[in-house]
């Protein structure tokens, strides 16, 4: 089966669209995605490239973008959600242990789905000890295990290899050594991958 690196980091708005509609589109395509977790704001913070700060016009046509993409895919999300994240870093360990213990996709829509549909921004509570409870986790346990310096460590190694692939923002796909960036470009990964 062919496969793709889904990179994503949770904090990322125009992710919401890809986590939403993933696995559909995994039974669909036959294609496997494995998921990435990284540290998006690390990755633009070391290459001077954030992309919505002190820009309103910009920051208001991402709103509207991804409530238009939103319709296509039946999501109806309130926008516009909160944003920037503060607890970015927390949420993003969390899927990282949630990658070691096979239940980061389904923290990673529930998590997404309190943040897009209710308001309650992810890495915070009540998001993140509601979303644990919702997919079978103890939410005290994972939270105490997802702040070690070795989940936090993982997080750091993983945002390195990101950035090593040429990843630069989220939501990224990768097939062998080839970059696809942004839920626009996830129909052309697919194809990439089943040509090669």
């Amino acid at each position: 089966m062919a496969s793709i690196d889904f990179w994503f980091s949770i904090g990322s708005t125009y992710s919401y669209l890809t986590v939403m509609r993933l696995a559909e589109v995994e039974k669909s395509s036959g294609i496997e995605f494995r998921w990435r977790p990284f540290n998006v704001r690390h990755v633009m913070i070391e290459q001077n490239n954030i992309p919505f700060k002190d820009k309103p016009v910009k920051t208001a046509y991402m709103w509207r973008d991804i409530e238009r993409r939103s319709d296509l895919y039946g999501l109806q999300p309130n926008i516009p959600a909160p944003y920037p994240l503060a607890g970015l870093v927390l949420a993003n360990q969390v899927a990282t242990l949630g990658v070691e213990e096979g239940w980061v996709r389904a923290y990673t829509r529930a998590t997404y789905r309190r943040w897009f549909d209710k308001g309650h921004p992810a890495g915070e509570e009540p998001n993140l000890s509601a979303s644990l409870t919702e997919i079978g986790c103890d939410a005290d346990q994972v939270l105490a295990a997802a702040k070690s310096d070795r989940i936090a460590d993982l997080l750091s190694a993983s945002t390195e290899s990101a950035m090593e692939l040429g990843v630069f923002g989220s939501p990224t796909f990768v097939v062998n050594d080839e970059v696809f960036w942004g839920d626009d470009r996830l129909d052309d990964a697919i194809f990439w991958a089943k040509g090669n």
